[in-house]
């Protein structure tokens, strides 16, 4: 059990650093031999953890989307009312967004270098995750229709999501100005996201 515990912190750590570099260089512009490196062993050591370059891009993608999507089902599922559940994820995305810059940028810019079956993992559970907040858009705006929840959705994705490009301000006030412009955006008054 600590073995494997062990070996799944090296993978988490291989990841972030992978993350780092691919955000910084390009996935194209990181070989092997840089990612072993930047984790103090060679490059091919790192073939004991994945049995490839394309490999750790499909893993840490794919292991983001899922993250967004559990935890956002799960902070909507406590929420008391749609307004709430809509300030959960607001709150949630912001986190994830302040905390996971490079991921966005190594999304962003590299998305075409994902295998096919990745790709498509990827693709369904950003679907999943969309819709998870235009069912509470649409329950707190009933009057708008499964279109405009979707532009609303994927509007305050690309506010939230512009953190790599967001260094005037610390973390929390940040944080802060994305949750209330985010919260504003889809119509959630009273507290600040």
């Amino acid at each position: 059990m600590i073995a494997n515990l062990s070996r799944m912190s090296r993978r988490h750590e291989i990841l972030g650093r992978a993350a780092e570099l691919f955000a910084a260089r390009g996935f194209h512009g990181v070989s092997m031999s840089d990612l072993g490196a930047a984790c103090g062993v060679s490059g091919p050591a790192l073939y004991r953890h994945f049995p490839a370059k394309d490999a750790m891009l499909a893993e840490m993608l794919v292991s983001i989307s899922e993250e967004l999507l559990d935890v956002g089902r799960s902070r909507a599922a406590a929420a008391a009312s749609p307004e709430d559940a809509l300030r959960a994820l607001v709150t949630w995305h912001v986190d994830f967004a302040l905390h996971n810059r490079a991921l966005i940028v190594v999304q962003d810019r590299d998305w075409s270098s994902l295998p096919d079956d990745a790709r498509e993992r990827v693709r369904t559970l950003q679907r999943e995750y969309v819709e998870l907040w235009v069912e509470h858009i649409l329950a707190l705006h009933p009057q708008l229709d499964a279109p405009r929840g979707r532009a609303m959705a994927h509007a305050s994705f690309g506010l939230i999501n512009s953190t790599p490009h967001s260094t005037f301000l610390s973390e929390p006030e940040m944080a802060e100005l994305l949750g209330a412009m985010a919260a504003s955006a889809l119509g959630v008054g009273g507290r600040e996201a």
